[in-house]
């Protein structure tokens, strides 16, 4: 009977008549360490007013790094090369023959129909000449401008 015991014992635990006592084996493999876990927010980079779309001063058009976009007429560029708008008016994107290849650029022209670049030679200089006067402005742009 003590023979027959033994072996139901073995056929439960191989490790016991060897003495070795039992091994726990790993259930999960081991997870290594991450570094800089999370990171940082996205920093909502790109076009944020797009063609034929009214801007007043001060509104940004491009968040962007480096010069994917040049600024144009009535455009300015931050010191985080982010263009922003410094005369009301529609933003046009157009691109220039530039050296070997081409530029982006971006611009505000004051009509709708109106294109970039500017044919200063056709229509004359620009309406502000270096200069913003919102009273020059059409009515209707003087109206959305006095909203704001």
């Amino acid at each position: 009977m003590a023979f027959f015991s033994r072996c139901r014992d073995l056929a439960r635990n191989p490790f016991s008549i060897l003495g070795l006592g039992s091994i726990r084996t790993a259930t999960k493999r081991a997870g290594g360490t991450v570094h800089n876990h999370g990171g940082s927010p996205g920093k909502r980079l790109g076009v944020k007013k797009f063609s034929d779309q009214y801007v007043i001063p001060g509104n940004i058009i491009v968040r962007q790094r480096g010069t994917t976009f040049h600024p144009g007429d009535h455009v300015k560029m931050g010191r985080d090369h982010t263009i922003y708008a410094v005369a009301p008016g529609v933003v046009r994107f157009y691109k220039k023959k530039w050296m070997a290849g081409e530029r982006k650029f971006v611009g505000v022209v004051l009509e709708r129909g109106e294109v970039l670049p500017r044919d200063e030679a056709a229509r004359g200089r620009s309406r502000y000449c270096g200069l913003v006067n919102l009273n020059s402005a059409t009515p209707k742009l003087r109206h959305i401008v006095a909203k704001n």
